[in-house]
């Protein structure tokens, strides 16, 4: 089942809890500002409107799908994922604070966060790898939806590329994968890992020179 199809489920859904909050006019006010495109459509979430949750899963709906099958490597396991993320969504959009940060950075550490514990769930069928390794490999899969550089195109090279990363240490792989295949702006990559953004440039700029060294070596090689 694709992203769309996935989609099409959650189409006429409607939260029981939803309701004017509290909180509704601070987002108002943020909106107003344009610091967050998702804001409007929360806004109207958060005031009961079912068109604007339809919406906002429509917007998302392919990113966490693909993250999830970079994860998992699995579509099954991907669209139960991806159920799973929207549903924690439709239980706790109330939660979401728009002064902390944007929604992306809240919906993808919403997913991380289901992730892991997936990962705590299956972990008796995986290999010895510890969780931080693991974790620091969810979005290193290419997804259905991975736009590659065009030297990197096709099916082989996809795999070239996810064998590449996986040679990397984790927090240079991560920060590589979150720029260059999530395509998160650097301030969102630091509010999702949680360091400067000093650190997370210096992180892409070394993985990425560490990755091109790399494939040079495999290419030799093969």
């Amino acid at each position: 089942m694709a992203a769309s199809a996935i989609h099409a489920q959650w189409a006429g859904r409607s939260p029981s809890w939803v309701h004017p909050l509290a909180c509704a006019p601070d987002i108002a006010r943020l909106t107003a500002t344009h610091l967050d495109p998702d804001l409007p459509i929360i806004e109207r979430c958060l005031a009961g409107d079912q068109a604007a949750w339809e919406q906002l899963v429509k917007n998302h709906v392919r990113r966490i799908y693909g993250l999830c099958y970079r994860f998992t490597g699995n579509d099954s396991d991907a669209e139960d994922l991806t159920q799973e993320v929207f549903l924690r969504v439709f239980r706790s959009l109330k939660t979401f604070r728009a002064g902390e940060g944007t929604f992306l950075v809240w919906l993808h550490r919403l997913a991380r966060n289901l992730l892991i514990d997936h990962y705590r769930r299956s972990r008796a069928d995986r290999a010895t790898e510890s969780l931080e390794s693991e974790l620091a490999t969810l979005e290193q899969r290419p997804g259905p939806d991975s736009r590659a550089d065009g030297a990197l195109a096709g099916r082989e090279a996809g795999e070239l590329l996810q064998s590449a990363l996986r040679k990397l240490s984790p927090e240079l792989r991560e920060a590589v994968i979150l720029r260059d295949l999530e395509n998160m702006e650097y301030r969102e990559i630091a509010a999702v890992l949680r360091i400067p953004e000093g650190t997370v440039k210096s992180r892409i700029s070394r993985g990425r020179a560490e990755l091109a060294r790399v494939l040079r070596r495999m290419k030799v090689q093969a």
